[in-house]
C-alpha cells in the first residue's frame, strides 16, 4: 500500500472538440466510479467549460493544460488562474516537454507559471525529464537538478505540486522505460527534492511518471514503491484504456457491463 495517494491524469493534448470531450468524460465517469487514487482529466481550454459541467458530482478533478504567469494584461493567447478558477479547474499542467520543444518554455518560465498557479490554489503538475541525448551523454541527474533547482526555485511546501518524470524520448514513440529505470530516476528526484527542499516535504509529494504509460504496463509501474501515478497521453482519449490504467490495483474494468459503443 502506497503512503503517498497516487493521481492518475489524462492529458488530452489537443485532441477532443467540447461535444467529443464531454462524450468521453460521459463514458469514462461510470467506469472509475469506485477508483482509489485521485482522477484528473487536463483538457483544451476551450472544451473546460462544458467538461466541467459534464464532470460535477463525479470523482473526476478537472484540469487545464498550461497557465500564465500574470493575473491580467497584454498577454494575447494566454489563461490566467483566475480564468481557469472560475470554472473549476483544480489542476494545471506546466511546463510539458511539448511546450518546452514547440513553445520556448524554460525552467524560468515554469517557476513563474508555477508560483502563479500556486498563488491562485491551483494544484500545478510540473513536468521535468530529459531526452534521449541527454540519457544517452550521462546527462540525466544534471538535467533533472537544473529542473527542480530552477523550476521549483521559491517554493514553500514541495508537497503541494505533483510532479510528472516525462522522459522526453519516451513520449509518444511508443517506447517506455522499464519499470526499474523509472522507479529509479523518480528516486532520484524525490531525493534532490529532499537535498532542495525538505526530506518530510519530499516525501510526501507525489511524482507521476509520464512516459508512455497505457492499459498493459500501468499495473508493473504502479507497483514501484517510488511512482505515485501517472501522466497519460494517447490512452486517455479511450474511455476503456484509460479507466483501465485508473483502476490498475482493482483488476482494471474487468468484469464491468461495458455499453457497445465502448466495446
Amino acid at each position: 500500500m502506497k503512503q503517498r495517494t497516487p493521481i492518475i491524469a489524462g492529458n488530452w493534448k489537443m485532441n477532443n472538440t467540447a461535444k467529443e470531450g464531454v462524450a468521453l468524460v460521459n463514458a469514462v465517469k461510470p467506469l472509475v466510479a469506485d477508483a482509489k487514487c485521485k482522477v484528473v482529466v487536463c483538457v483544451p481550454a476551450i472544451d473546460i467549460p462544458a467538461v466541467a459541467e459534464a464532470l460535477k458530482g463525479s470523482n473526476i478533478a478537472l484540469g487545464a493544460q498550461n497557465v500564465h504567469f500574470a493575473e491580467k494584461g497584454a498577454y494575447t493567447g494566454e489563461i490566467s488562474a483566475a480564468m481557469l478558477k472560475e470554472y473549476g479547474v483544480k489542476y494545471v499542467i506546466i511546463g510539458h516537454s511539448e511546450r518546452r520543444q514547440y513553445f520556448g518554455e524554460t525552467d524560468e518560465t515554469v517557476n513563474k507559471r508555477t508560483l502563479a498557479a500556486l498563488g491562485a490554489g491551483l494544484v500545478p503538475i510540473v513536468c521535468i525529464g530529459e531526452t534521449l541525448e541527454e540519457r544517452e551523454g550521462g546527462k540525466t541527474e544534471n538535467v533533472l537538478d537544473r529542473q527542480i533547482e530552477t523550476g521549483l526555485k521559491g517554493i514553500d511546501d514541495i508537497s503541494k505540486i505533483v510532479i510528472a518524470y516525462e522522459p522526453v524520448w519516451a513520449i509518444g514513440t511508443g517506447k517506455t522505460a522499464t519499470c526499474e529505470q523509472a522507479n529509479e530516476t523518480i528516486g532520484y528526484i524525490r531525493k534532490k527534492c529532499a537535498e532542495v527542499f525538505c526530506p518530510k516535504c519530499a516525501e510526501k509529494v507525489r511524482i507521476q511518471y509520464g512516459g508512455s504509460m497505457n492499459a498493459g504496463n500501468c499495473k508493473q509501474l504502479m507497483a514501484m514503491p517510488e511512482i505515485d501515478g501517472g501522466l497519460i497521453g494517447g490512452a486517455s482519449l479511450k474511455a476503456v484504456d484509460f479507466a483501465t490504467i485508473v483502476c490498475y490495483d482493482q483488476g482494471g474494468i474487468q468484469g464491468m457491463k461495458l455499453p457497445k459503443e465502448l466495446l
